[in-house]
């Protein structure tokens, strides 16, 4: 027997820019910090996504799944206002996308 499921995932690509990071090693320990807290904090999964290989730019992906696209859109607005609170990274620009 099958049954309808309402599933929304909610996906946000957060583009940040690591001015003290000098060098590759120092934004990859910036990152992995970040995607730590956000992963124990929030339980979504996150990755780096784009521009791995520029010292001062990061992408980090990451996305939710639930019932309710109300709550898809509250946990990405949660997570983005945790990140404007990392002092070591500032959001130069969001992508989000509710599907």
């Amino acid at each position: 027997m099958f049954y309808e499921v309402a599933m929304i995932v909610g996906v946000c690509t957060v583009y940040l820019s690591i001015e003290q990071a000098n060098t590759l090693k120092e934004k990859r320990m910036v990152l992995k910090s970040l995607i730590a807290r956000l992963k124990n904090k929030f339980n979504i999964s996150v990755a780096e996504v784009d521009n791995q290989d520029i010292i001062k730019n990061a992408a980090i992906g990451f996305a939710c799944v639930t019932n309710d696209t109300g709550h898809a859109n509250s946990i990405i607005q949660h997570v983005l206002n945790y990140i404007e609170t990392f002092s070591e990274a500032v959001i130069i620009d969001i992508s989000i996308e509710i599907l």
